[in-house]
């Protein structure tokens, strides 16, 4: 059985984070580790707390992992501060980590800010050389860009203009990068392309542009959404798909997710990761 490595924040309502890492893994298939950068005190409502991890302890998770049960693939997630992104970069280039997928989680489904100003150059120098995909949302992309994002024609100058950043980071990553410059993949689902679509534009490490194509899901129940996408695409890519198959079939996922109409919460609440079970599990 393929493991992937998750290395995010720990959310306490178990809608986002972590927790959701491990549902989407586990719920995929494969057999889910985890590194803690942070715990959150947090629910539907809002993050009412964050506490670090000490950088030098999320650097020594990481390493066990590898050292036994080597992941086929690593999911980075909420990384608060500079010092905890040094950390992993270390760690992820040490062990030769394969198939990265960085979340660049900058704010919470609730709007709390969840990572401090500097942390988000060092996502960019550290660890965005080392991943395969990077899938930041519209408000995001517009952070890592300084493109304001109206329309497609937009979103497509933000995606390659973070691709640009990649590039500069890759040449001067120490030692140099280990890999191609990372697909990037800005999510639509902030509202680009209409009230009802859910289209997502993937920019290829070889410059080429995709729109991925979807519905929206008439649900307000999103909490922890990035989470799951970026966590199916670890799984799929583990698996040995290329960028665009783990991406589509990763989207099919979290759409299936939305459709269940999990409703728990007085705010923005979770999705059900195991929607592709639940009948069977009520019918046992």
């Amino acid at each position: 059985m393929e493991a992937v490595l998750t290395i995010a924040g720990s959310d306490s309502s178990g809608g986002a984070g972590i927790q959701a890492d491990v549902k989407t893994i586990e719920a995929m298939g494969l057999f889910a580790e985890c590194a803690v950068t942070a715990l959150t005190a947090q629910n539907t409502l809002g993050v009412h707390g964050v506490l670090d991890v000490d950088p030098a302890f999320v650097e020594q998770q990481i390493d066990v992992v590898f050292d036994d049960i080597r992941p086929d693939a690593v999911k980075v997630g909420m990384v608060s501060s500079p010092a905890i992104v040094e950390a992993i970069s270390r760690a992820l280039v040490r062990n030769g980590a394969r198939h990265v997928v960085v979340d660049p989680v900058m704010v919470a489904t609730s709007g709390s800010a969840l990572i401090e100003g500097g942390a988000v150059d060092a996502l960019v120098r550290l660890l965005f050389p080392l991943a395969e995909v990077i899938t930041p949302n519209l408000p995001e992309a517009e952070a890592l860009s300084g493109i304001a994002i109206a329309d497609e024609a937009d979103a497509e100058r933000a995606a390659r203009a973070i691709a640009e950043r990649c590039r500069v980071a890759a040449e001067a990553f120490p030692g140099g990068a280990p890999g191609p410059a990372p697909a990037v993949l800005v999510k639509g689902g902030h509202g680009l392309g209409g009230p009802r679509a859910a289209d997502d534009l993937l920019l290829a490490c070889d410059g080429r542009a995709t729109w991925l194509r979807g519905a929206r899901v008439d649900n307000p129940n999103a909490h922890g959404t990035g989470c799951t996408l970026s966590s199916a695409i670890a799984v799929n890519l583990a698996r040995g798909l290329g960028v665009e198959r783990a991406v589509r079939g990763a989207k099919g996922y979290v759409t299936g997710a939305l459709e269940a109409g999990l409703d728990l919460g007085r705010g923005s609440g979770p999705l059900d990761h195991m929607w592709a079970y639940r009948p069977t599990l009520i019918q046992a």
